[in-house]
């Protein structure tokens, strides 16, 4: 296996702990993704991989015997996929830290030329695209630094934690709201860019994601979606009432997305529902925080023409018949 220098650019020691909470998902799927960490050009002294068993009807250690030398595996009681990542961060002792869920898996080349970046600026954070596309192309360019304040306000956040390589440093300085099923990931990266001074994103497509039926984010029975929801309405509100602390620079990139998350939050009701009803409750709920109208804002296409069809009865039966 080719490796690279153990020392980064400021000659502190480099080190990627890999965090995979895990739960019930089929061992074979986990080695796969075992198996991409193992594949990138990182030493043994450069990784750290660590598999914490949330409760899983049968541990999948018999099956990881392989690995048994190159893991670090954790087995504790169900409390789901936050607590989960909130146990690897205080086991993590990397430089960097990363999230990759069980059923997923790195794209070798790609992530590798995240690392490279991490290695040579001392990035406090790497952003990268997520694909559900095995054949992506491999675009391994640049971009930045800048603050994350800064990053929010021009781009759309990647909502996915997995989607960023950062120090630790800094995501240990947060943690995951346990009590969230839902859109404990908004709520986290959200928090973690506002405290991020030097962001570096690239448009490599560094992590696969699997589309599973039995994924938690495609349960589709009415208790899932009502909770979905309800998680979802939690963590704007949660946003919008830190947004009341924070400097101007730091407001105003909260803001652009608190109108975003609750443009997703509107657009979901329609998905998950397609009710108008549901939806007229849902514009309430949110008029009750004072978050509708959606700001004026020019922020995407999409926010643009989505915000002016809520303002019309015409505008929202379209919303209703079109998103599916």
């Amino acid at each position: 296996m080719q490796t690279e220098s153990v020392l980064s650019q400021n000659g502190e020691s480099f080190k990627v702990s890999f965090i995979i909470p895990y739960y019930n998902e089929p061992t074979t799927i986990l080695k796969e993704c075992v198996e991409s960490i193992l594949k990138l050009r990182l030493s043994p002294e450069e990784r750290e991989i660590i598999i914490v068993d949330d409760g899983s009807d049968i541990s999948p250690l018999d099956d990881l015997m392989e690995f048994q030398d190159l893991l670090i595996y954790i087995r504790c009681k169900n409390k789901g996929t936050s607590a989960a990542r909130n146990l690897g961060m205080k086991v993590a002792s990397g430089k960097y830290i990363q999230f990759i869920d069980a059923d997923d898996y790195l794209i070798p080349v790609a992530y590798d030329h995240c690392v490279q970046i991490a290695k040579r600026t001392d990035a406090d954070m790497v952003r990268f695209e997520p694909t559900d596309n095995e054949a992506s192309d491999y675009a391994l360019d640049m971009n930045g630094p800048v603050s994350g304040s800064e990053y929010m306000k021009s781009f759309n956040l990647k909502a996915s934690v997995c989607s960023y390589l950062v120090k630790r440093v800094l995501g240990c300085s947060l943690f995951f709201s346990e009590e969230l099923t839902y859109a404990e990931d908004e709520e986290y990266t959200t928090k973690l860019l506002l405290s991020t001074k030097e962001v570096y994103y690239t448009e490599a497509k560094a992590y696969y994601y699997r589309q599973r039926n039995g994924s938690l984010t495609h349960k589709t029975d009415k208790m899932s979606k009502i909770q979905r929801l309800n998680n979802s309405v939690e963590v704007i509100r949660r946003l919008c009432d830190l947004s009341t602390t924070l400097p101007n620079v730091e407001s105003e990139a909260l803001e652009r997305r608190v109108a975003q998350l609750s443009m997703d939050y509107l657009y979901n009701v329609i998905r998950l529902t397609h009710s108008g009803k549901h939806l007229e409750q849902a514009i309430n709920n949110l008029k009750e925080h004072g978050l509708f109208p959606l700001p004026e804002k020019n922020y995407t296409t999409k926010y643009v023409v989505f915000r002016k069809a809520l303002k019309s009865k015409l505008g929202k039966a379209f919303l209703l018949a079109a998103i599916r």
